[in-house]
């Protein structure tokens, strides 16, 4: 007997002896997955959702045969995988090079998102992320990595503070992919990911409970590394830039803390309320950057907020900008895409709700969770250091991007959502 056993889909209900409101028979060949509902998208989440039933029963490798479809095979896919791996999916028979190059793109953002801290530090996930792009366009890539003390120098405080007290020293890695490997070739798009490689809150510091998971906390910087490595597997020939901000929050004598102020490369200054709202300070350097660069659009993409999983759910991420054709845009990027993302509100006045005493800004509100439209105050934070009044500019605060328990659709980890959301837009004109 084999040891892959075959899926099928099918749209008849299951044989009655299997019970009512199955979506899951087996017969001689394996298993059946019962797609009865009209809607496609419902269709996709049966499928997904059976295969983390399937394959916690101890299944870990099938052959999807016969009349599977791209989509179908790909959430299967997604249901089927876990954290500690060893899972094999044989693609149905046709054209499976996108499938494959997504599992490519898709199983990097989640290894190095699942790896422990003492395994995936600041340095390590810089390097991972240039390992991959490198591999897949050897003679069309460049970077540079800015580290430690050094990041003073440059004019970085908000990454420098942030990863001071930790003995791995905070990084940010510019990358150039550049196709034409013309030197004045217009940047396309900066992609800017938060690279927190574990998160302690520092000073304000999470219970235990809420730090286990926190090695998550660089799921941005996964997304978005995982995202142009799609986009070029798809043929991108424009140039784009990747920056990731990498940096462990820790607790330290040299520890940044409650009531310092930091000043910006464009001035701003920042008081700090809450040094677990670590992630804006070191994203507003990457958009900083991307500015100085002249990127012709700018992309970020973090976990960011409690505040926008308690909005829309773990199946969602949310999506924030002052360009609202381009979050339009990016919206039905996610639609194509089969991905959730819906928008939440911002506005120029959501740059005013964190008012310091001292500085032009605090970083929080000093109250739990940042208070009430946490997350749209997060990305108004953020939209201070972004160039052209927040033109081409799209914020992504990724609700979705892990799951610490697991889900009826994911085993517990990092999901890769967003992914292919952001590809799909290096991809438009």
């Amino acid at each position: 007997m084999s040891d892959i056993l075959n899926v099928t889909v099918s749209k008849q209900a299951a044989p009655a002896q299997w019970g009512t409101n199955t979506a899951i028979s087996m017969n001689a060949d394996g298993h059946v997955i019962h797609i009865t509902h009209t809607d496609y998208k419902s269709q996709l989440s049966t499928i997904q959702a059976s295969a983390r039933k399937i394959q916690s029963m101890g299944v870990n490798a099938v052959a999807l045969a016969e009349t599977w479809d791209i989509e179908q095979q790909w959430s299967f896919y997604l249901g089927f995988v876990t954290a500690k791996g060893g899972q094999t999916v044989v693609w149905a028979e046709g054209d499976t090079k996108e499938l494959d190059n997504r599992k490519l793109t898709y199983d990097w953002s989640k290894k190095v998102t699942n790896l422990s801290p003492q395994d995936m530090y600041p340095l390590a996930l810089a390097n991972s992320a240039i390992n991959l792009i490198t591999e897949l366009a050897p003679d069309c890539v460049t970077h540079e990595i800015v580290m430690g003390d050094d990041l003073l120098e440059a004019g970085w405080v908000g990454l420098h503070s942030v990863g001071r007290a930790s003995i791995h020293p905070p990084v940010m890695l510019t990358l150039d992919y550049n196709p034409s490997k013309d030197p004045q070739a217009p940047i396309s798009t900066a992609l800017v990911g938060k690279g927190i490689t574990f998160d302690s809150g520092g000073y304000s510091i999470k219970a235990s409970e809420g730090m286990l998971t926190m090695k998550c906390d660089m799921g941005g910087a996964a997304t978005v590394t995982a995202a142009l490595a799609l986009a070029i597997s798809r043929g991108l020939n424009k140039r784009v830039k990747l920056i990731l901000c990498c940096a462990e929050n820790l607790i330290g004598g040299n520890a940044y803390k409650l009531g310092d102020i930091l000043t910006y490369k464009n001035g701003t200054t920042v008081e700090i309320v809450n040094t677990d709202a670590e992630g804006r300070i070191v994203l507003a350097d990457g958009l900083l950057h991307a500015g100085e660069l002249k990127a012709e659009r700018v992309i970020d993409a973090a976990t960011l907020t409690g505040a926008a999983m308690m909005a829309v759910g773990s199946e969602y991420n949310a999506v924030f900008g002052l360009d609202k054709p381009f979050v339009s845009q990016g919206l039905h990027a996610a639609e194509l895409e089969f991905e959730g993302a819906w928008a939440l509100p911002l506005e120029k006045f959501h740059q005013q709700s964190c008012p310091s005493a001292y500085a032009d800004t605090a970083n929080s509100r000093p109250q739990k969770g940042g208070g009430m439209g946490g997350a749209s105050n997060a990305a108004g934070f953020l939209s201070r250091f972004v160039a052209n009044e927040g033109q081409n500019w799209l914020h992504f605060d990724l609700a979705g991007a892990f799951v610490a328990s697991g889900t009826d659709k994911y085993a517990p980890g990092a999901t890769g959502l967003g992914v292919r959301t952001i590809a799909r837009i290096l991809l438009d004109d």
